[in-house]
């Protein structure tokens, strides 16, 4: 799958099949629905953390962004919110050998 795909799945009414928890909440996100992705990257863990801290720079409140990007390992991002959205799901495609 690649980004312009996943993209398209957007005008879906739930996420691609298989997609990973991470990949899931990015979508949820896109579609503006940040309390069900939020909820996603609950249990936590590198990939989640990372998405959970996206999240909270998208909400605007960059402190509690920072924490979460170092609890990923991550940079605080400095792009757009778009330009962010796009590289995680990008990243996590290409780690679950979708692209």
């Amino acid at each position: 799958m690649e980004l312009s795909e996943f993209r398209a799945s957007l005008a879906q009414a739930t996420p691609p099949t298989g997609v990973s928890p991470a990949l899931q909440a990015l979508w949820y996100a896109a579609k503006g629905d940040w309390d069900c992705a939020h909820e996603i990257t609950q249990p936590g863990g590198p990939a989640l953390d990372w998405v959970h801290a996206y999240l909270h720079r998208m909400e605007g409140d960059l402190g509690n962004a920072a924490y979460w990007y170092r609890r990923a390992g991550k940079p605080m991002a400095i792009g757009s919110l778009e330009e962010e959205w796009a590289a995680l799901v990008v990243a996590f495609l290409e780690a679950e050998g979708r692209s």
